[in-house]
């Protein structure tokens, strides 16, 4: 180990780590009082590990933990992480109406965000914080900026040689990455509910030896005399029989309010205060507070303290919690939901594997003074029993009863419960809930579906608000802070990128397709129904298929332009044609005009013709008569008028005839 020059504890040293050694004590305590039993036996019911202290009977033999439990966090923690980066996104950035550079900076904000986050590992830490949530009810995130020497092979030219160099080459790059914190491991004031509320918030653990003496090297942490230190193992995991203690700093990083005189008086100014508040009151230590970064290892060396660096001033943890209690900062996961159920389970099953050691093990009733002397009494198939006298008078073979099969279908019932309590559902019960509602039309299945569908949406939306979206603005404000050459400083609105999880994504999945089934090949709806199915799976190229897709959906311009003719040709044809039609209509009606026209001729001659009848027999009747020949023209008058009525009622009688034909 290098030799430093140890630096003495100066007194505004002392007073301040007695000042959050003070507060991170209490806060432990009371923290431990309350939930460090708790989360001891949700940690043993995950990992399927047996401790006396489960026990529900004394007289309990059997050690098994079933698998309940820890099936109903896996299913939550999927569809959560499904419902995350299923579609291959974390987060989308909203654009400003008034912006005037157009959207190129935030497509560069979002490549340029989104290649980091996946170098630096943020969906694996994502998928701790998830998992540890669901069963600590409570997880933390702690943000951490490094600068770290990326080394990439390269090939470079030799001038004047014609070869070329094979080497490495290194290039520093600024590094933000998560740390998912156990909440074993994690400090936070009672008093607040949220982190950003509370005085402060402090991350213990127990740190490498080499890794602290690596930053007094580089100069992060101040030049003190470190040695391996380890007195408490409540900081380790439960599942381990042994902890190893060797070479182990117990660190403890407090990010929070602190008195302002101590950080002046650790940079050597003077005291500028004026005090509001007597002196060694509870209001005088909590008055004219600000926001600091301390390092303490081995609760009482000064490793750090410094105002906050981080240009927001804010806090670089977040916490995460799958259901809040008001009042509370620390929250319920899905085994503190079922435990009482995962309890039950647990006894059921013991309770009935006691049984079959009883009802299946051989056991023999013997006559003790009727065995040889010294003989150890064994069942093993093959071996020979001695006995002085008749063996079917000296042994007997036994059962204590018979095991109740019931107890294995009580637990089952027992589990169906624990999927309740935690709004879970497992492969099995979705069968048998699909099974059942054939008989309904699809009733319970969509009942069902829906239930499991609403309850992660809101577990989802949970997730987002309160830890996803406020976790990346951070990360992208240290990007900004210690990077500005990569991302430039705006003011960034990061939103989530809805998504649903596996069983809700194969439920539209399935509509879909019953969807197609309406719907005929030709129909225009059948390539948007396509495109939803495409880009709601979890395909590796989807993005391929939804490109082609639309690129189907758009039209060829030659194709368009070849329509575009083809419309216009049918246009013009339709035109020649009403002009044609139009043209023969113009005939008919002239002629129609004309037959009009001969049909009044006719009517009018036929009118005539008993006028000129009149005409022809006046003409006759005075034809070659004489003026003295009076009596003779008198006769031929009466005769012509009785002709003329007789050929008046015939010629009537003929245009009427006419009338009603041309009607």
């Amino acid at each position: 180990m290098a030799d430093f020059a140890e630096d003495k504890m100066t007194e505004p040293d002392k007073d301040l780590v007695s000042f959050v050694i003070s507060h991170t004590d209490r806060w432990r305590e009371w923290r431990d009082n309350n939930y460090q039993r708790k989360w001891d036996r949700y940690e043993r019911l995950y990992y399927g590990v047996w401790s006396d202290e489960d026990k529900v009977r004394k007289t309990e033999r059997s050690k098994i933990v079933t698998p309940a439990i820890r099936q109903a966090v896996d299913n939550k923690v999927a569809e959560l992480i499904e419902g995350i980066t299923g579609n291959g996104k974390l987060f989308d950035i909203k654009d400003d109406n008034m912006d005037q550079t157009g959207p190129q900076d935030v497509y560069l904000m979002k490549k340029q965000l989104t290649e980091d986050l996946k170098r630096d590992k943020f969906e694996k830490e994502i998928h701790k914080v998830i998992k540890m949530g669901e069963v600590f009810g409570t997880a933390g995130a702690e943000i951490l900026v490094k600068t770290k020497v990326q080394m990439s092979p390269t090939t470079q030219p030799m001038p004047g040689q014609g070869m070329a160099a094979v080497g490495v080459m290194e290039n520093e790059r600024v590094s933000v990455q998560i740390k998912a914190i156990h909440p074993r491991n994690l400090l936070v004031d009672p008093n607040a509910e949220d982190i950003n509320d509370a005085l402060g918030v402090a991350i213990e653990e127990y740190t490498s030896l080499h890794k602290v003496v690596k930053g007094i090297e580089d100069g992060i942490y101040r030049k003190v005399t470190i040695e391996p230190f380890y007195d408490d193992n409540d900081l380790e995991p439960t599942t381990q029989d042994s902890v190893f203690t060797d070479d182990k700093v117990r660190v403890m990083r407090y990010y929070g309010l602190v008195p302002r005189e101590y950080l002046k008086n650790l940079e050597g100014k003077d005291k500028e205060i004026v005090d509001l508040f007597p002196e060694d009151s509870a209001a005088d230590e909590v008055s004219d507070l600000v926001e600091a970064v301390i390092v303490i290892a081995n609760g009482s060396l000064l490793l750090k303290a410094e105002e906050t660096p981080y240009m927001m001033k804010d806090r670089p943890v977040l916490a995460h919690r799958p259901e809040t209690v008001p009042g509370l900062f620390w929250g319920v996961g899905t085994v503190e939901k079922g435990y009482n159920m995962q309890m039950a389970i647990d006894a059921q099953m013991r309770s009935h594997l006691d049984s079959l050691a009883l009802t299946t093990a051989p056991m023999m009733g013997i006559d003790a003074t009727r065995l040889p002397r010294g003989a150890k009494f064994e069942v093993i198939p093959g071996k020979s029993i001695l006995t002085n006298g008749n063996p079917a008078e000296i042994l007997q073979p036994f059962k204590f009863g018979v095991t109740d099969p019931s107890n294995y279908e009580t637990a089952k019932g027992f589990e169906a419960m624990l999927l309740q309590a935690t709004g879970t559902l497992d492969s099995a019960e979705l069968t048998r809930a699909a099974a059942g509602s054939q008989g309904a039309g699809g009733l319970g299945m969509s009942l069902a579906m829906s239930a499991i569908v609403k309850k992660n949406k809101q577990a989802l939306t949970n997730f987002h608000e309160d830890f996803l979206m406020p976790m990346i603005t951070k990360v992208a404000h240290r990007y900004m802070q210690f990077d500005p050459n990569r991302y430039p400083s705006q003011d960034f609105v990061f939103i989530p990128v809805t998504s649903v999880g596996m069983i809700a994504r194969e439920y539209e999945q399935q509509q879909f397709i019953g969807l197609l089934q309406t719907l005929g090949p030709e129909s225009p709806v059948v390539p948007l129904v396509l495109q939803g199915i495409v880009e709601s799976s979890s395909l590796g190229n989807k993005e391929e298929l939804v490109a082609a897709l639309q690129q189907m959906n758009q039209p060829n311009p030659e194709q368009q332009q070849m329509q575009q003719q083809q419309m216009q040709q049918q246009m013009e044809l339709m035109n020649a044609q009403i002009q044609q039609l139009m043209g023969q209509a113009a005939e008919s009606n002239a002629d129609a005009q004309e037959a009009q026209a001969r049909a009044q001729k006719i009517m009018v001659e036929a009118q005539m013709i008993p006028q000129q009848m009149q005409v022809d027999l006046m003409k006759a009747i005075t034809q070659n008569l004489k003026e003295e020949d009076k009596d003779a023209f008198e006769r031929r008058v009466e005769i012509a008028k009785l002709l003329l009525k007789e050929r008046e009622m015939t010629s009537n009688e003929k245009i009427v005839q006419n009338q009603m034909q041309t009607t």
